[in-house]
């Protein structure tokens, strides 16, 4: 099977409920669009509804740093990406960009998620197929440079005095 990489959404579209009052896209739903990503990157790597249900293991996710780029107005079209940064036996970083259909970027963000067995819920190794499925994505992604925004922290810069 081949990955693509990065992982690459369908093409979505900016609800009418998704504006604010300033007109363009409300940013809670900038995590909608990069939620929908992920979980077609999930559902590639077997984490899917179908895992939670049947496995009742699933991801959860414990931090995540958005980075506002440029604006969405209504009937904007986009895609959003995903790439797996890096990942242990229970953890998942991962980086994504929402790019206008134009071409042009919209927003980016990077993710921590914890692999979860809901009986606790507790945070629980990935199963030996999971595994191997998370394996197979880093290292189509392996190829990919390190993207310029991963990794920022947030903080005030300030001038020397």
């Amino acid at each position: 099977m081949t990955l693509a990489a990065p992982f690459v959404s369908n093409a979505m579209e900016i609800e009418k409920e998704w504006i604010d009052y300033n007109g363009h896209l409300n940013m809670a739903y900038y995590n909608v669009l990069f939620d929908r990503c992920a979980d077609g990157a999930f559902e590639v790597m077997g984490m899917g509804p179908t895992y939670a249900k049947d496995r009742r293991l699933t991801i959860y996710t414990a931090e995540v740093h958005v980075f506002y780029v440029r604006e969405l107005h209504l009937g904007d079209r986009v895609t959003a990406t995903f790439q797996l940064l890096d990942h242990d036996e229970k953890r998942l970083r991962s980086y994504q960009e929402i790019h206008h259909v134009d071409g042009w970027l919209a927003a980016t963000s990077e993710a921590l998620t914890l692999h979860i067995d809901m009986s606790g819920p507790k945070v629980a190794a990935f199963p030996p197929d999971i595994m191997a499925k998370v394996e197979a994505m880093r290292a189509a992604h392996a190829g990919l440079p390190m993207p310029e925004r991963a990794g920022r922290s947030i903080g005030i810069r300030r001038k020397g005095a």
